[in-house]
């Protein structure tokens, strides 16, 4: 059987074609040896169409006892994936960023899962990160926009953590800062379950004015559970002693008076967003709290939109629409429009997500940068302990029989 074989991608790189073009068996070279084989492919993308046949039908097509694809973990619905296509019997299989949003423990069941296998199915493995090597590849090289380069020894560059790259100064708020209490958030033993699941207990958790914490936790620990609880679309935060900005939560405060002050950025607004808007008009709808502009922005507004331009090294790319761009460059001007109006908190869900190495160093250095420069509250939620991030708090969601515990760190980056 030919070797098992990565292809490290960027976000420029025409992988989804490539994946095309080796199961209709037109595989280039040096990936010939896979012409005449039967291939099946493993994506998010794939996945997501499980979801959306569930959610239509009530059958996602799997094969998973009286469960449905919505209620399991994120991990465990990758198993049923790979599952599902080994029960196909290829001759190779074609793993698109397998491990993207997975804790450890999910990461080390799916390798787990695969070793057992690979002597008798040939795996391509496409990936953007090095860490994510499969540890039984033998062959690598590099998908550079759509030509195969480095095959069959190709070594990944370090792209560092780019921590000067940023060269100017964070842009000021547009408006003066509202008088707000030191203590922005705070969780007091707050417990929240589901029917009979419990997913968070005793939860102890105090987020004050420029605090800069990361949130982890493995899949199902209750990571998005207290997100929603701060940004308020969890009615669960209802009875809880929650209070956001010096008012308990369900003291009168309306969903919009609490969003107002709340920056959030998750790769799916991205992901969902299909308008034909300018990179300049997406960050302007950051200060009318639209997701883009469908208003004429004043001089002002295109003034601080053009000093974001700038700091990203972007400016000429204001005029670009925003869907054109690359994914780096989106997910660079997403995180700036959650943080154009300098809001007292800052929450980063899984930004660096499916990034590369070099666009995830360079999201990580603005973060730094907005942490470093701002009074503003961050909080960066991720499965991928991320280089160079330093947050100086760590929140770290610990499940148990009772629900996930809170065990906080001070890393002492400040």
């Amino acid at each position: 059987m030919p070797a098992h074989t990565a292809i490290y991608t960027d976000n420029n790189s025409s992988k989804t074609e490539l994946a095309k073009k080796i199961l209709k068996g037109a595989a280039p070279e040096p990936l010939a040896f896979l012409n005449g084989k039967r291939g099946v492919f493993f994506s998010n993308t794939s996945l997501g169409a499980f979801l959306e046949a569930e959610a239509r039908y009530d059958l996602s097509g799997l094969n998973l006892g009286n469960r449905t694809l919505k209620s399991l973990s994120s991990g465990e619905r990758k198993k049923a994936l790979l599952l599902h296509l080994f029960q196909q019997n290829p001759d190779f299989m074609i793993l698109d960023d397998l491990f993207n949003n997975l804790d450890q423990a999910s990461r080390q069941a799916l390798k787990s899962e695969l070793k057992s296998r690979a002597n008798r199915i040939l795996l391509l493995q496409f990936l953007s990160r090095a860490e994510d090597l499969l540890p039984y590849i033998e062959q690598r090289a590099q998908l550079s926009g759509s030509r195969i380069i480095g095959f069959p020894n190709y070594t990944p560059p370090s792209p560092g953590t780019l921590l000067e790259v940023y060269k100017r100064e964070l842009p000021p708020a547009p408006v003066p800062e509202v008088s707000l209490p030191d203590v922005l958030i705070e969780f007091r033993n707050v417990d929240l379950s589901y029917q009979s699941s419990r997913i968070l207990h005793k939860i102890n958790w105090r987020i004050e004015k420029g605090d800069f914490w990361e949130l982890r936790g493995p899949n199902g620990s209750g990571k998005t559970s207290l997100i929603t609880m701060i940004i308020g679309d969890n009615p669960k935060a209802y009875g809880t002693e929650l209070y956001l900005f010096g008012t308990r939560k369900g003291s009168g405060e309306s969903v919009w008076d609490i969003k107002e002050k709340i920056g959030y950025f998750t790769p799916a607004l991205t992901d969902r967003f299909r308008g034909n808007h300018s990179a300049e008009a997406m960050l302007i709808s950051g200060l009318l709290d639209s997701v883009g502009l469908y208003t004429k922005p004043t001089d002002q507004q295109r003034l601080l939109a053009g000093r974001w331009l700038e700091l990203l090294g972007l400016s000429d790319l204001g005029n670009v629409l925003f869907g054109k761009l690359s994914q780096g460059h989106q997910r660079l001007l997403m995180c700036a429009r959650a943080m154009i109006k300098h809001p007292p908190v800052l929450i980063l869900d899984e930004p660096t997500a499916g990034l590369d190495e070099s666009s995830a160093a360079l999201l990580i250095a603005l973060v730094r940068k907005m942490a470093a420069e701002s009074q503003t509250a961050i909080i960066f939620v991720s499965h991928r302990k991320e280089p160079g991030l330093q947050a100086s708090k760590v929140l770290e969601l610990r499940p148990g029989d009772e629900g996930s515990r809170g065990i906080i760190h001070y890393t002492d980056q400040t």
